[in-house]
């Protein structure tokens, strides 16, 4: 069991909407009990529906239309993550949200998770707070990662070794302070404390993130910060997962310039 609780990232509502209503989607029928008596101890979590493999879920997503689907990466029938992407797919304007439970040791899982468009990731032996809250985080707007789990990814991107980086099209698009944001909220830093250190407020860089993710077409933060690290945005430096560079353009049109990130502050 893991002592800290899992990360949450800033979302785009003020709150949750109640209840919930949330499919079980696990194939085995002790753990999907227990998920159930978890949910139905809440007041504000309902169970609209449960399933075992990934042709019974998917049924179930385009019957009944749920907030949120808690679903084990290792269905009996089919690829968890092509599931994910066809959970999203099938959710009329994104409603969905899954909140993925996947194995703790797999890094490749955790970053095909996020790519697949899971809002939350969790470990399977993740305790039942963790759990709650991912699914109140998620149905809100938010993401949710474990514990660790985003400087897992970033410690999985930098051990690939030097990479050559070609700056996507879509980076022209985002204003510098835009980067500058997209690199803080890849650290996994919610809003409240971005705007307390660019001197902005949060509805502020709220409006900045949105404006990224549609800009790059990232479903939400959680992608963004793939995305982020994918495309060479913000790149790990060699002090180790607390230490980044961001791209911002230079002087001249059409030319780019690293800014050090050092686990604080960005510095020009």
């Amino acid at each position: 069991m893991t002592s800290a609780g899992p990360v949450a990232m800033d979302g785009h509502r003020d709150g949750p909407i109640l209840p919930v209503r949330a499919i079980i989607a696990v194939e085995h029928r002790l753990v999907r009990a227990v998920v159930r008596r978890l949910f139905e101890d809440q007041h504000d979590i309902s169970i609209a529906g449960e399933a075992a493999t990934g042709e019974q879920l998917l049924a179930l997503v385009s019957r009944v239309k749920p907030d949120v689907v808690v679903m084990d990466v290792e269905l009996p029938d089919a690829d968890g993550f092509e599931v994910t992407r066809q959970v999203v797919a099938r959710s009329p304007a994104g409603v969905a949200r899954v909140v993925l439970l996947i194995d703790a040791d797999s890094d490749d899982s955790m970053l095909h998770a996020l790519e697949a468009g899971a809002s939350g990731v969790l470990a399977m032996d993740s305790d039942a707070p963790e759990l709650l809250r991912a699914v109140r985080v998620v149905a809100a707007g938010g993401s949710v990662l474990g514990p660790d789990v985003t400087r897992r990814v970033i410690a999985h991107l930098l051990s690939d070794g030097p990479r050559r980086w070609r700056v996507p099209a879509e980076l022209s698009e985002l204003t510098p302070r835009e980067r500058e944001i997209v690199g803080l909220v890849a650290r996994g830093i919610g809003n409240a404390e971005i705007a307390e250190r660019l001197v902005v407020t949060p509805s502020t860089v709220k409006t900045h993130v949105s404006r990224a993710c549609r800009k790059v077409g990232a479903r939400d933060r959680a992608q963004l910060v793939v995305f982020a690290y994918e495309s060479g945005l913000v790149r790990p430096r060699s002090g180790g997962p607390d230490h980044h560079e961001v791209l911002v353009p230079g002087a001249a049109h059409g030319r780019w310039r690293s800014v050090a990130h050092d686990g604080q502050r960005f510095s020009r």
